[in-house]
Parts: C-alpha cells; structure tokens; sequence
C-alpha cells in the first residue's frame, strides 16, 4: 500500500501480537520513518512481525517539543511518519499528545489506526458499568493531592479508570478505600500477555490478597462509582489466563 503524506498514529499490542491488526502491520511495514516511545521495543516489535526496518527515533518525554518540529516537517516535505507507543495508543497517558495537537491545531493531515487500549480492556475485565466511565491516567504520587485526585471522584455516579505502577499500587488503592468507602474494584495485570491476572473484588480484599510485595508488571485498576449497589464488603475473586 503506498502511504499518504501524513502522520498515522498506531495503537500497537500491549503484548499479544496478535491483536496487531492487518492495517496496523500494513502501515508499519511501509512506513519510512516510525517516531517511537523506545526504539529497542518498536524494533523487537517489528522483528516480530517481520517487518525490515525503517529510520527509527525516539518520541519520548523530554524531547517532546524538538520532536514534534521534526515530524511536522517531514510531513510538510511529503514523508509518512508512524507515531507508536511501546503499546496501545499513543497519546493515552503515553507520549504523543504534543504532536497530535499540533497537527490538529495546524490542519495538517493525521489519521489513528485503531487498536489495543489498556483503558477498554480492563473496564471490560472488571465487570464494573461501562455505560459511564472516567479515565484518569495515573493518580499523583504525593499523599495530599493523592487524596484530592479521589475526593474529586467521591460522588460521581461513574466507573474510575486509573493506571498505576506496581510500586505505587497498594498506595492507590489504599487511598481509594479510605476516601471512596469500601466499594467494588478490580485490578488487571499484564493485559492480554501470558500471565494476564485480574482481581476482583472489594477494595480492602484486593489489598489483602495482594500481600506486602509489589505485584509484577504494570497494573490499571478500576472503582465502581458513587452507587449503593456497589458499595458493600465481598471476598475477591482471581482470574489467570
């Protein structure tokens, strides 16, 4: 497929491959030039799908601003670049916003190729309201304002969406149950990769059976919102693939 001048943002598997979807592989492997979170990743990613490599450079925090100049002007000069993430979408509590508002707020041509987003899987996994949901991103580090990023979410009727290291985990959810009360939660731990784990449950039983180590690999969590339906104390359940 020949590609177009423009920018093509592409959500990239979380870790099964096989949620790389045919357009995404197609773009990829005609793309020129990729701008990538890591380039070791995008590159382990396109080994695996066979796919030569292209000019690579990394799109990261801290060059944010120097890099989306870059990108712009190759667009203008009438080269394709492919804008990923180490996985899911990028943009989504991962690098990218930048060059994505400045192609919009310039009128230059970007498309999304759709795909794997941690966000839906794990509002799907939990078995919480979907009908309604806010995403959060990840919740701050220090205490006060930990504790006024859940006031916030006290009394709204909405699911919360939140993405967390394993390290700050138990902190989290520590802060959810003494502000939001003891409500229907669930954990999901790396999300369609061999060992995918999702707990479910109440918060303070989550806590418990999550034990005094930090769990592995990166976790997004979700809170039932400000519904008695919701709000009550229950035994967790575990779910391993």
């Amino acid at each position: 497929m020949a590609l177009e001048a423009q920018l093509y943002v592409a959500a990239t598997p979380l870790g099964n491959l096989d949620d790389a979807s045919p357009r995404v592989r197609a773009v990829l492997a005609e793309a020129p030039v990729i701008a990538c979170e890591d380039t070791r990743r995008t590159w382990q990613l396109l080994s695996a799908l066979g796919i030569p490599r292209p000019e690579l450079f990394s799109y990261r925090q801290g060059n944010e601003e120097q890099v989306t100049r870059r990108i712009v002007g190759l667009v203008r000069a009438g080269t394709p670049v492919v804008l990923c993430s180490d996985g899911g979408y990028p943009g989504i509590s991962d690098p990218g916003y930048r060059v994505i508002r400045t192609f919009a707020v310039e009128g230059l041509p970007y498309t999304v190729l759709p795909g794997p987003c941690s966000v839906e899987l794990a509002l799907l996994l939990s078995g919480l309201p979907t009908s309604s949901y806010t995403f959060k991103g990840f919740p701050p580090r220090k205490s006060g304002q930990l504790r006024k990023f859940f006031e916030q979410e006290q009394a709204l009727p909405h699911t919360l969406v939140c993405l967390e290291s394993p390290f700050r985990l138990k902190a989290s959810l520590s802060m959810a149950r003494e502000v939001l009360g003891e409500r229907e939660a669930a954990v999901c731990f790396e999300m369609t990769k061999l060992h995918e784990r999702v707990l479910r449950g109440t918060l303070s039983a989550i806590l418990e059976q999550l034990g005094s180590r930090p769990p592995k690999g990166e976790a997004t969590f979700v809170v039932a919102g400000a519904n008695p339906k919701f709000d009550h104390s229950g035994d967790v359940t575990e779910q391993t693939s």
